[in-house]
């Protein structure tokens, strides 16, 4: 943490996902201040920074949890000097057992505390929790609404079966970790290969019909991909089918040129 930053302004909150409702915080911000935890994220770590063009601030959970409300506020004001104003949800709590909320952090910070109400899309209370419920239901078109992005992945390129090339069609496989992973099935997408983004669509899930182990596969439509290096992501932009078990690979080609039409 640099003490000596000239931050006047912040938002605090896990911003998981940095969705509309996050943006409606950050946007009055000068900086954001995330708190970190453990499990599967909509956007995981610093991977939350390519979704702002502001400085972020991370803190773990696990080193402020036994900080009393009090404690948590002087610490932000030692380490933001300058600051004068932070900006909140309407749901926010802080300190030891949530015993914190936004009255009391108007009570113990000199300065000037903006709360911010809910936020909603057709009716839908925009939270990150309802969007992990969409991605795990495979419904990702609402997931990407509330978001105000497409969902995306990041993974690190691993060896697979050797039997797209072979017998189905070439995909590029990954290793994805921290991510909530979407329902198991067939999706519409987009992949990003050296920096570049090209239409694919990606299989995701136990690979029912050949060794039944879990698998995130991609397959680049009409180009073939050479000499892949650094950062693989993928778009997810709808639902295609369920994953479903193939009496044969002839089969399953058949269904995945069948998949590939839909795009």
């Amino acid at each position: 943490m640099r003490i000596n930053n000239n931050i006047e302004s912040i938002t605090i909150g896990s911003f998981d996902g940095i969705h509309i409702a996050h943006k409606a915080l950050i946007d009055r911000a000068d900086a954001v201040v995330v708190i970190e935890r453990n499990g599967g994220y909509i956007t995981p770590g610093c991977k939350r920074t390519m979704c702002l063009d502001k400085p972020c601030f991370f803190y773990h959970f696990e080193k402020l949890k036994s900080l009393s409300p009090k404690e948590f506020v002087a610490k932000l004001e030692k380490e933001f000097p300058h600051l004068k104003k932070i900006i909140i949800g309407y749901d926010f709590f802080f300190g030891k057992d949530k015993s914190g909320d936004s009255q009391k952090l108007k009570e113990l910070f000199n300065g000037e505390v903006i709360i911010v109400d809910e936020v909603s899309i057709d009716g839908i209370p925009i939270h990150s929790r309802t969007i992990k419920q969409y991605i795990i239901d495979g419904n990702i078109q609402m997931a990407n609404k509330l978001l105000g992005r497409e969902y995306s992945i990041h993974g690190k390129l691993i060896k697979g079966q050797g039997l797209g090339a072979k017998e189905l069609v070439p995909t590029i496989n990954l290793k994805v970790k921290y991510y909530q992973m979407p329902k198991e099935g067939v999706y519409a997408t987009r992949t990003k290969i050296n920096n570049i983004w090209y239409k694919s669509i990606s299989f995701l899930g136990h690979r029912v019909t050949t060794d039944n182990s879990y698998a995130v596969e991609t397959h680049i439509l009409n180009k073939n991909i050479e000499d892949i290096n650094g950062s693989v992501w993928i778009e997810f932009n709808s639902f295609i089918r369920e994953n479903i078990r193939f009496d044969s690979l002839k089969e399953l080609k058949e269904q995945i040129n069948k998949d590939i039409k839909l795009i």
